[in-house]
């Protein structure tokens, strides 16, 4: 039982919730509707130290928008991780993005790259999780009216401090319970978010990046899982 990652999740939540965004007509916060798989997954694998942690930026509509666990594949978090409950829905619900939990189809697949690579290191997530972890920045998903994708940088500078101050306190708890050796970002945006909490806390942890495994990028869809691997390698994390 990891209870100080559940009491920062909740607190960063409560946080976020009551947030509004001028130009997105939905915010989806899996942490909120989702919040029993996303618990799940702190209270049976966020025990004890981490010697690596991953970070991505924010919830795949697929994935952690689906399961409440960060690139929150399907199959990866029920059948790998062993991880599923009830998940609730966002009000309001984008009806092009519909919230189906653990009974959705439609696959994501910088999840299925991701969790896919370690557990194919891993058969048992067990002993992924013994010294590795996985984090998203932020829990919010942005959407316009035609249910189209709205990144941070798209939004409101106002509108996005009081979202960077909570999601930046909240890494920096994260860091100081698992007190990592490695901190790597799952592309340039979460890199630069490690590099500004390991500033804040002091940390020598070393920072470095893998390519994001979006199959928006063409060099992740080129083969994802072995440019990862050369990276993770140089890094001395392999």
């Amino acid at each position: 039982m990891s209870q100080p990652l559940i009491d920062a999740a909740r607190k960063l939540t409560a946080e976020l919730k009551p947030l509004r965004f001028s130009k997105a007509s939905h915010v989806y916060l899996p942490t909120d509707y989702a919040r029993k798989p996303h618990e799940l997954y702190l209270s049976k694998y966020g025990s004890g130290e981490k010697r690596v942690v991953f970070l991505g930026m924010n919830p795949g509509p697929w994935g952690m928008a689906q399961t409440g666990v960060p690139f929150g594949e399907i199959p990866a978090v029920r059948d790998w991780m062993g991880i599923e409950a009830e998940v609730g829905k966002p009000d309001p619900e984008h009806p092009k993005r519909p919230i189906e939990g653990f009974a959705c189809t439609r696959s994501e697949v910088s999840g299925r790259r991701l969790w896919g690579y370690f557990a194919e290191i891993f058969p048992q997530a067990d002993d992924f999780f013994a010294d590795h972890w996985v984090a998203n920045y932020c829990p919010l998903v942005w959407m316009t009216d035609t249910g189209a994708n709205l990144t941070p940088d798209k939004l409101p500078t106002a509108e996005m401090e009081p979202v960077e101050e909570a999601c930046m306190d909240h890494l920096v708890e994260t860091l100081r319970v698992m007190q990592p050796e490695f901190l790597i970002g799952v592309g340039a945006y979460a890199e630069g978010k490690l590099k500004t909490a390991a500033g804040r806390m002091g940390s020598k942890a070393k920072v470095g990046k893998v390519l994001h495994p979006s199959p928006a990028s063409p060099a992740a869809n080129r083969g994802w899982a072995e440019a990862a691997a050369k990276q993770l390698q140089a890094l001395g994390v392999l």
